[in-house]
């Protein structure tokens, strides 16, 4: 069982100093973040610029198992074009950079004043024409679990993915997003079982999505969060997304978090 974290925890370091930091501090397994994503395709063709990145992860040892595609991609944007191709330039990205879980938000603020089958048409169309990009390897797109909608339960994704009708699709819990909305963590992840492919781990007081580390002041049951996803026999990454974490909260002493994170997760997971 793998713990890792999603890169945003240092956002303000080029994709390279990042790997390297993280590196030195124990964290060998990573999510791509936003941040790092545009940075990389800005700099040219995604294939070459994620094989560069992957080579130089793999001389640290460090590995990308899952990635953040663009937050603000909205897939029922009216303008799908627009939209599929650019999640085209980041699925190779992604794809050259080794990330075989790509996690992806099913709707965006786009969706607001929308019906709920509107919604659905535009979600199947858009996951159709991504899946017919990565079909053929072993890479799935993730859905996350939102705020709103039947976006907010397991059983809400797995008929998106269903009526999708196609491969290489799964799901990634996000324990934070699920906390807020009053969701049973066991429940989730007992229905998505077999679709579940990632997960952002994250902690919060039941209000906002803080992103705070687990045991901490939050009010996710961990014990009972583990404990199922050993029992499913999970075998993705562990990826902490606590962004939370960083705020009002100097670089060193940040780094020092992340021994005590490290550890923890260690701990978690023997």
């Amino acid at each position: 069982m793998r713990y890792g974290m999603w890169t945003s925890y240092l956002y303000e370091y080029s994709p390279e100093k990042m790997v390297k930091t993280f590196a030195e501090k124990g964290w060998m397994n990573l999510e791509l973040s936003t941040e790092h994503g545009e940075e990389l395709l800005e700099r040219g063709d995604p294939e070459t610029e994620g094989s560069r990145l992957r080579e130089y992860a793999k001389d640290l040892g460090v590995t990308f198992p899952q990635g953040h595609l663009l937050l603000q991609a909205d897939i029922v944007d009216p303008d799908q074009d627009k939209v599929i191709d650019t999640l085209k330039r980041w699925l190779d990205l992604f794809y050259a950079v080794g990330i075989r879980a790509a996690v992806l938000h099913s709707k965006g603020f786009k969706s607001r004043g929308m019906s709920d089958e509107e919604i659905r048409i535009r979600q199947v169309s858009s996951l159709r024409r991504l899946t017919k990009h990565i079909e053929n390897t072993d890479m799935y797109i993730c859905l996350e679990n939102l705020f709103s909608g039947p976006e907010t339960s397991a059983e809400g994704l797995i008929d998106i993915i269903e009526e999708t009708g196609e491969g290489n699709l799964g799901i990634c819990l996000d324990t934070g997003h699920l906390n807020v909305v009053g969701g049973n963590q066991e429940e989730f992840i007992r229905t998505a079982k077999d679709y579940l492919k990632a997960l952002h781990i994250a902690d919060n007081e039941g209000k906002s999505d803080q992103h705070l580390m687990p045991f901490g002041r939050g009010t996710v049951d961990w014990e009972s969060v583990f404990n199922t996803l050993k029992e499913v026999g999970y075998n993705g990454l562990y990826n902490l997304e606590i962004p939370g974490e960083t705020m009002r909260c100097p670089l060193d002493m940040r780094l020092l978090k992340l021994d005590y994170i490290k550890e923890m997760m260690i701990k978690v997971l023997q």
